[in-house]
């Protein structure tokens, strides 16, 4: 997690997006937005662009050497993880609906404070069809990403893909249309 107190809701699905797409050598993709709406690409800082913040006004000026390693990575995220939240992932993201969930999809609800959380499963009974699905998150202070338990289902950690109009987590509740996806890169699937 680091040693600040950086790496909350929103902060470890961008940084588990983020690794994901740098693992797979695809740093080009790597872009979130400032809470103020300015793109933090992360080709940008690898070229050795850094952010300078005043207020809502967000410039990027060549201050350091150009690096693409995963030490000038992890800086790069400390940055986003600062200026972005879930009211800025929650604009980037396309909306899903729940019948079509599928796994890295999260249930956002972008504000101050707003809350993010990840489904990193999802599970089919063969003979019935009926889905369920794992949840993942991190939280305020920051905290390790781990699994939500289910505290109304005696399924628990799994919820039911058929939750209804809302969804009720231990600290949240979302509704259906809380249901997001990343946008894919052209020839790109989803991690």
């Amino acid at each position: 997690m680091g040693k600040r107190d950086l790496q909350q809701c929103a902060d470890a699905i961008i940084r588990l997006r983020a690794e994901y797409l740098y693992s797979q050598r695809r740093g080009g993709e790597i872009c979130f937005d400032f809470t103020s709406g300015h793109e933090a690409s992360f080709a940008r800082w690898a070229d050795g662009y850094r952010a300078a913040v005043r207020g809502g006004q967000v410039a990027w000026n060549r201050t350091a050497p150009p690096d693409s390693s995963y030490a000038a990575f992890r800086d790069y995220l400390e940055v986003v993880f600062t200026y972005a939240g879930t009211h800025s992932l929650s604009r980037e993201l396309a909306p899903r609906e729940a019948e079509e969930m599928q796994i890295g999809d999260l249930l956002i609800q972008g504000g101050f404070p707003g809350h993010a959380v990840l489904v990193v499963d999802i599970a089919q009974n063969p003979e019935t069809g009926e889905k369920v699905f794992l949840l993942a998150q991190s939280f305020m202070p920051a905290q390790d990403f781990h699994i939500l338990k289910n505290l109304g289902s005696l399924m628990s950690p799994w919820y039911p893909l058929d939750f209804g109009p809302y969804l009720l987590t231990p600290e949240w509740k979302f509704s259906r249309s809380d249901l997001k996806c990343f946008p894919e890169a052209p020839g790109h699937a989803a991690p």
